[in-house]
């Protein structure tokens, strides 16, 4: 069993958060949130007001699983634009969080920092608990946190890529230099190994969208995450063995025969 994790004012026993875009269906999101064990679950404020169904139905199927909502401000370009979604998430959701996106690239959705780091100060100033979707940068996360932020959420690759963690080194360096803040892997992973991976580095939790919505099967995926994150987990906590160049005999060698 993982050791629960503290994100504001929140204690999670899952440390997988799942994200709500592209089903096939209501029904398989439904089923595959109880097959994720998820607590958190990502919503897109923008793509909930172009639905056909409004909010209503989707925010009662979320209050149903029992998951925490976190709405995003994804498509949103600049720190106005962020802020003023972030608002209307807070009055259509009742709630403080908020994971927060502004985009600076439309190639490679990468984010933009200055609109981010002024989006993130003008709402954790009035009471919004910032969930700052970036990338490894780690000069950024720590403006970021320097703007009231208490979790980051930095990306392993560009959004529904499915290339996984592309730069393990500075992903490590961020867990190294700021090892009390919560870190969530955001976008970019593909598979359930990816989801190891980012757990065996020290990351707090990951956040996964599109490998389990668009898979063949997204309620067996979604449970296949759950379970590689928590193996992930435990691994980080037992003490993931450390590579080394040289071979080295698991069963030590004396020397002398033995009789069995």
């Amino acid at each position: 069993m993982n050791t629960p994790l503290t994100i504001g004012d929140l204690t999670l026993e899952s440390r997988f958060f799942l994200g709500t875009a592209g089903y096939p269906s209501p029904a398989i999101l439904q089923q595959a949130i109880a097959a994720s064990g998820t607590q958190v679950v990502t919503v897109g404020l923008k793509r909930q007001l172009a639905g056909q169904g409004g909010t209503n139905d989707f925010y009662k199927l979320i209050k149903a699983s029992g998951a925490r909502l976190l709405p995003n401000t994804a498509g949103c370009r600049s720190a106005r634009e962020a802020v003023t979604l972030a608002h209307m998430a807070r009055e259509v959701f009742d709630t403080h969080w908020i994971k927060l996106e502004v985009i600076g690239d439309d190639y490679t959705l990468q984010p933009d920092p200055f609109e981010l780091v002024q989006a993130a100060t003008t709402l954790a100033r009035e009471g919004f608990e910032v969930f700052p979707y970036c990338t490894d940068d780690l000069v950024t996360c720590q403006r970021l946190l320097d703007a009231g932020c208490r979790i980051l959420m930095p990306w392993g690759a560009p959004i529904g890529s499915g290339q996984g963690l592309l730069n393990p080194w500075a992903l490590r360096t961020l867990r190294t230099r700021l090892p009390d803040v919560p870190l969530v892997l955001d976008a970019g992973i593909g598979s359930p190994a990816h989801a190891v991976q980012a757990m065996e580095l020290g990351f707090d939790a990951v956040l996964v969208n599109s490998a389990v919505s668009q898979a063949l099967d997204s309620v067996a995926m979604a449970r296949a995450f759950k379970l590689a994150v928590e193996a992930g987990r435990l691994g980080w906590e037992a003490g993931v063995m450390a590579s080394q160049d040289m071979a080295r005999p698991s069963t030590p060698v004396t020397g002398r025969p033995f009789l069995l």
